[in-house]
């Protein structure tokens, strides 16, 4: 198989993460056209045999990470073309919406920790490497996202971090 069509093949996965990241489909395409850019113009940078799928999430965190620098992010609800397999589809888009919401509400290191691994099944060490950071800061990051997104689908009242000091 080319290089280009690997590049390719990568596009579906891409897109859905970045429409879960960024939740504006036109922010998300966007992103993904700006990754297979830059990824088709370092194709040869990219390490023969490893994976590209992450080398290219890797690209797309270093993009993505660029502009929330350069902008505030913007907060759109996803559309109706993702879909949950329930009896119901109603109830489907709203637990749909109800989780987008909270996710929306996680800190962005916790968002994109949990998107990596639940949405596109990365390992730790694979996340940890797509992002820079310790694995253990990944295992750490993904509890406390898990938790909070727990509690927010439960209506719960989350926690603070400031303690009472007497």
């Amino acid at each position: 198989m080319h290089d280009s069509q690997r590049l390719l093949d990568c596009l579906p996965r891409l897109r859905r993460y970045a429409r879960a990241l960024l939740g504006s489909s036109a922010d998300a395409d966007d992103l993904v056209q700006d990754t297979m850019a830059r990824g088709w113009d370092k194709l040869s940078s990219w390490r023969q045999g490893s994976d590209m799928r992450a080398w290219l999430f890797g690209i797309m965190h270093n993009l993505h990470i660029d502009r929330l620098r350069s902008q505030p992010p913007a907060c759109e609800p996803l559309d109706d073309t993702l879909h949950i397999p329930m009896a119901d589809a109603a109830a489907g888009r709203l637990a749909l919406r109800d989780l987008d919401s909270a996710l929306r509400l996680l800190p962005p290191e916790q968002r994109e920790v949990v998107l990596l691994v639940a949405l596109e099944e990365l390992s730790y060490d694979e996340v940890a490497a797509l992002l820079q950071i310790p694995a253990g800061t990944v295992m750490s990051r993904l509890s406390r996202g898990r938790e909070r997104l727990r509690l927010l689908m439960e209506g719960q009242p989350l926690p603070s971090p400031l303690k009472v000091i007497k």
